[in-house]
């Protein structure tokens, strides 16, 4: 499908990018600024979809870079988390395709409510390492490719899960748990947009354009996210959960 874009649309598109790639970096929510973007700019529904995953996957990876170089996280805490991520995420866009939307969009709001109840009433959640309430197994092979399907299905709010899951259930400090979920939001996203390209759904003027924005508002908002710890982190988190249920009840 072949969309011709005007120089207007370009440089909103890009700024659209660098403000998600920023947000997704702090709390997760990209996907409330880059989505409504595409689709103001004249793309179909499963087009902008398809094209969000395209810039997505440039911004959490390079999250994910940063957070290995810099040794927040090394490649051994998230490797095998990674696969059943991926693993995950591909079923959940396979699914998507074969059944009515309608009874995966009913998880949306809980979920999105969930984190933001959890972060906003639990204040002291992630500002220390905490005994784990599940063990690695049941995570790994449990909730990680749960979440996985979630994104690969739905999508909105992934990181900012990841991040609870990592504070509530396995213990985690904010900022380990919160850069831990960028490599294994990656694995995700990537999965779900293999299965997009093969569909021929993405718009590769659009996504190309914001892969640059993208990708800088990420690098900036990892090492915003790295100074800041979980102070910065958890109203940002609760902001994004917060906003992401407004605009799905159409308040926004």
């Amino acid at each position: 499908m072949d969309i011709l874009l005007s120089p207007t649309t370009i440089a909103w598109l890009l700024f659209a990018a660098f403000a998600a790639g920023f947000l997704d970096a702090l709390a997760g929510g990209g996907g409330l600024i880059t989505l409504p973007a595409l689709l103001a700019a004249g793309l179909p529904p499963v087009n902008a979809l398809a094209t969000n995953k395209l810039q997505a996957v440039f911004g959490v990876a390079t999250s994910s870079a940063t957070v290995l170089r810099q040794k927040t996280i090394s490649l051994d805490d998230v490797r095998s988390l990674v696969v059943f991520s991926f693993v995950g995420s591909a079923a959940g866009a396979w699914v998507i395709q074969r059944i009515d939307t309608s009874v995966l969009n009913a998880v949306l709001p809980v979920a999105l409510g969930s984190i933001a109840t959890y972060f906003l009433f639990v204040r002291n959640a992630g500002r220390t390492t905490t005994e784990a309430r599940i063990s690695h197994r049941l995570y790994q092979r449990g909730l990680v490719p749960l979440i996985g399907f979630y994104d690969g299905a739905i999508g909105p709010g992934t990181g900012s899960l990841f991040a609870t899951a990592g504070v509530s259930l396995r213990g985690l400090d904010l900022v380990k748990a919160t850069a831990r979920a960028k490599p294994l939001n990656f694995a995700s996203n990537l999965a779900a947009l293999l299965l997009f390209l093969a569909g021929g759904a993405v718009i590769w003027q659009a996504g190309l354009v914001m892969i640059g924005g993208q990708a800088l508002g990420s690098y900036l908002g990892t090492h915003t996210m790295l100074r800041g710890g979980s102070r910065l982190i958890r109203p940002m988190i609760v902001l994004a959960a917060t906003a992401m249920l407004a605009k799905y009840f159409g308040l926004l």
